[in-house]
């Protein structure tokens, strides 16, 4: 399986340090290992997968999809998570 990345999610990444890469890069490979481990999304975006994960307070959202075998990473994003003492 290849992995590819959209532009537009290179350039997310690339402002990331090194503990946050280290981070996505062990929930790529979970990914890479199981496909369906994220959520499908459902009508025009059928066959667009987003998996959540944590990266220290932050929820972070990774959209990805299959294609022939290949795994295309399109997006990243991150939600503030607030907690309320």
């Amino acid at each position: 399986m290849k992995i590819y990345q959209s532009g537009l999610f290179a350039r997310k990444v690339k402002k990331f340090n090194k503990n946050q890469k280290t981070t996505l890069d062990n929930e790529i490979k979970k990914i890479a290992q199981d496909p369906t481990v994220g959520t499908e999304k459902k009508g025009d975006l059928r066959g667009v997968f987003v998996h959540k994960f944590k990266i220290r307070t932050a929820l972070y959202l990774l959209s990805y999809r299959v294609v022939n075998d290949d795994l295309e990473l399109i997006s990243i994003g991150s939600l503030k998570i607030i907690t309320v003492t």
